[in-house]
């Protein structure tokens, strides 16, 4: 039931690559940076949205519904060896995310209508969701959203803050395992991303320092502003 799930905030706001330079200044120094990241701090991002027949999540977002959720196949770096399914779920601004992790067998299945195969003896919940979605709703790739990243966590408060470059949206989905699909920009030159994720409570300091930094929150999908940019490239 939705009462059990547990659902954190995410505040973004755009910002310019000197923004977002003042912001690691301010904080870099009190948080540490994501395990995850390579030795320059920075991490590539390859998200695989997907849609079904109606475009009810694009359609669901750009209404700002309070219920809302959507569907990627995400990895880093160059490990498409290391895939995960996600479940991106919002309620009242609020985001929720169920993950498993998948082979590239089963993501080749998946993408070639053999959902069917994780219907019945999969032990993995959200897998089991998505086969009845794609089955029942028909949801199909519709957006390879592509950026680099740099994440700075607060573990004690569970806080994490990414900054996104360089965001770039293809339609080449049989290209997404290798990396190499054209890019598209997102956004205007310089224009980059500032996300802050926390549970019930963002620390003071943290606070502090993006209202000195006096950035505007704002909303921001990027599988939405990629649905679009490929609708109006005619791609």
């Amino acid at each position: 039931m939705r009462m059990n799930k547990k659902y954190r905030n995410e505040w973004k706001y755009r910002c310019t690559k000197q923004e977002l330079a003042q912001i690691e200044t301010k904080l870099g120094a009190l948080l540490q940076k994501d395990i995850h990241a390579g030795n320059g701090g920075i991490y590539r991002v390859h998200s695989l949205y997907f849609d079904d027949a109606r475009d009810s999540c694009a359609i669901e977002t750009e209404a700002g519904d309070a219920i809302r959720f959507k569907y990627r196949i995400r990895y880093y770096d160059d490990a498409p060896s290391f895939l995960r399914l996600e479940r991106k779920e919002k309620l009242n601004g609020g985001c929720h995310k169920e993950s498993c992790l998948l082979s590239q067998k089963e993501f080749y299945s998946l993408l070639s209508g053999n959902a069917n195969l994780f219907l019945f003896d999969d032990q993995r919940t959200v897998l089991r969701r998505f086969a009845v979605d794609m089955l029942s709703r028909h949801f199909t790739p519709r957006a390879i959203i592509d950026y680099e990243r740099v994440a700075y966590v607060e573990p004690v408060t569970n806080v994490r803050i990414t900054m996104d470059y360089n965001i770039a949206v293809s339609n080449q989905f049989d290209l997404f395992l290798s990396g190499d699909y054209l890019k598209i920009p997102l956004q205007k030159k310089g224009e980059h991303i500032l996300e802050v994720k926390f549970d019930e409570i963002l620390p003071g300091y943290i606070k502090q320092g993006l209202y000195e930094s006096q950035l505007q929150q704002c909303s921001f999908s990027k599988y939405y502003l990629g649905y679009q940019k490929l609708k109006g490239w005619g791609l």
